[in-house]
């Protein structure tokens, strides 16, 4: 963050670190602006001065969301204590002391931007408060602050937005450690899981890279807060001891619905939208609602312009009735729909363009309908950014592959090399591994990416080219990718290479506590005789959640007379669900004579 202090003469020493922009003078008077790698530092990054004091910060202006109005025409009400307040501060300290990104998680209108936000408020009230309009904005935001004596702090709602190679990435949230800058970010649990799961999958069914790969990564560096909708009991109590005829009126009739959750107008807003399509309502305004809802859905950002929603929204109408509910005009539509309810929020949401909007984020997150094929070929035609099309392109992946497809070879066309791989997960899910083959290669060759080299790998196994396989599991290890580590192991064991195997297995339960790596090294230990190494490797695996492993221990310990124990693991493998454990545990009960229990297992196993 720079360093504080005057001398008599000016004299700057730079040592190591990265090259950048020095400035050498006795005294700045004024503002700098600062020109980075041919690139203009927008207008709002240039002056950390000009930032808002997070003690003085507006909490609209952070992102919380709007209560109805008080008669003093506040639309915030005052703060309830959450129980999670303690970790998020004591986290927002910690980061303050020593830099980093703390991470709250919740559902939409759990409460997460105004828990953080009054952690700012309370914890670093003399830092000034960095909210960037995009990811890309963060590198040039960090080096300004670096070169700046002014303490900062970067404000991240709706972290999804910021993730990605041009954003936020690992070795940004590095640097922020580096440099000793706080990262207080939220994001929704929808998005959360898009990116969490992202980690856990394996080989050629991983269905998304790009910005899900590297905030994936980002995120499991992270120690998530969790921040539920439902409030506790002691929040309830504390919310009743607020002096607030709104919090009094949510405690009343919250219902099944979080406190919070109420307050934001969320489910009244979703039942008025959905009451909205019927005859004698407002149809029309429901479906540009719809149409917005579901551009969100398919990973076009907003806004939307009213020509966007004008295009988009006519199916929504012709599919509900069309004419049949004779619709309103379209300028009454739009009135409605942005209108605000409940003193709180409006469904189409303003934004700084008066000819364009966003949309509500509760309505987005409790959709779970089909995406129309219309919808989702205009989301393609506007889609502006590399970025876009390969979030387009995930989306998609499953449900719509052809317009995955087109997303993907449109930024593969850009240069993208995470659409490269993209596609050719798309392309051999679908049997077309030779195009497959030359987009992976496009991607290793592009931009080096391990997980291109490790489906390449795969693919090349498959078709029985070992040889090659082999070159790539390497190259993919080279670069730190534990399942690689696991397929070259798998891949040498077959090959009777069992000591170059037993070396990778090891490499993946060091690296990353792969079960599967532990389960294949304790059968390859098992093999060659050396059942105690064999059998602690299979708890390890067993700790780790790993059936497989419960079913596997259980023969182990069956056939070397520890049957009391064997049988509890064929227990947790068959409530697991495998069915091999279940044959298993009727042998073992058929041979102490507990034939009626056995014959129930292998009637599940049948």
């Amino acid at each position: 963050m720079g360093a504080e202090g005057e001398s008599a003469e000016t004299r700057n020493e730079v040592s190591g670190g990265q090259l950048g922009h020095v400035i050498m003078a006795r005294e700045i008077s004024g503002a700098v602006t600062f020109h980075m790698a041919d690139r203009r530092v927008p207008a709002y990054l240039q002056d950390p001065s000009r930032w808002p004091l997070a003690g003085e910060w507006e909490a609209l202006a952070a992102g919380v969301h709007r209560a109805r109005t008080d008669d003093s025409g506040d639309a915030v009400t005052p703060y309830v204590p959450r129980d999670q307040d303690h970790l998020i501060r004591t986290r927002l300290r910690r980061a303050a002391d020593a830099g980093g990104l703390v991470l709250v998680v919740g559902d939409s209108t759990a409460g997460k931007t105004r828990a953080c936000f009054e952690a700012l408020q309370a914890e670093l009230p003399d830092y000034r408060v960095l909210a960037p309009t995009a990811g890309s904005d963060l590198v040039a935001a960090i080096e300004v602050i670096a070169r700046s004596a002014t303490r900062c702090a970067v404000w991240l709602d709706d972290l999804e937005l910021y993730l990605g190679p041009q954003g936020l990435e690992p070795g940004l949230v590095a640097e922020f450690v580096r440099q000793r800058i706080p990262v207080l970010a939220t994001m929704r649990h929808q998005q959360f899981e898009v990116f969490a799961t992202f980690g856990d999958i394996q080989g050629v069914g991983t269905e998304r890279v790009g910005s899900v790969l590297t905030g994936a990564r980002v995120l499991r560096q992270l120690e998530v807060v969790d921040l539920d909708r439902i409030w506790t009991s002691s929040e309830l109590e504390r919310a009743g001891e607020a002096d607030d005829d709104r919090i009094a009126d949510a405690l009343t009739h919250h219902g099944p619905y979080g406190l919070a959750e109420y307050l934001a107008a969320g489910p009244a807003l979703l039942q008025e939208w959905h009451r909205a399509a019927r005859p004698g309502g407002h149809p029309r305004a429901a479906a540009l609602i719809a149409a917005a809802v579901d551009l969100a859905r398919t990973g076009l950002a907003p806004p939307y312009t009213r020509s966007l929603l004008t295009e988009a929204h006519e199916p929504y109408l012709t599919a509900a009735g069309g004419p049949l509910l004779r619709p309103e005009s379209l300028d009454t539509a739009m009135t409605w729909a942005s209108r605000r309810r409940h003193g709180a929020t409006s469904m189409l949401t303003p934004t700084e363009d008066p000819d364009a909007w966003g949309v509500f984020d509760y309505l987005t997150d409790h959709t779970d309908t089909r995406i129309p094929d219309t919808l989702w070929h205009t989301a393609l035609q506007h889609a502006t950014s590399t970025n876009e099309l390969t979030i387009i392109g995930g989306r998609a992946h499953e449900v719509a592959p052809g317009i995955a497809e087109a997303s993907y070879r449109r930024a593969v066309e850009a240069g993208d090399s995470y659409a490269m791989v993209n596609l050719g997960i798309l392309l051999s899910g679908t049997g077309r591994e030779e195009e497959a083959e030359s987009f992976y290669r496009q991607a290793v060759d592009a931009a080096g990416h391990s997980i291109a080299m490790f489906n390449l790998g795969n693919l090349l196994s498959e078709a029985g080219r070992v040889e090659e396989a082999e070159s790539f599991y390497r190259q993919a290890v080279d670069a730190g990718d534990s399942h690689a580590m696991v397929n070259l192991g798998n891949l040498l064991f077959e090959a009777g290479r069992e000591e170059e195997a037993e070396g990778f297995y090891r490499q993946a339960v060091e690296a990353a506590g792969h079960s599967i790596a532990m389960v294949n090294l304790g059968r390859l230990l098992l093999q060659a005789g050396r059942e105690e190494e064999a059998e602690s490797f299979y708890r390890q695996a067993v700790d780790a959640g790993d059936s497989d492993a419960m079913a596997r221990l259980g023969i182990l310990l069956s056939e070397t007379g520890r049957e009391e124990e064997a049988e509890g693991f064929y227990r947790q493998a068959v409530q697991a669900g495998e069915s091999d454990a279940m044959v298993s545990l009727g042998i073992l009960l058929s041979k102490s004579g507990r034939l009626e229990e056995a014959e129930g297992f292998y009637r599940q196993a049948a």
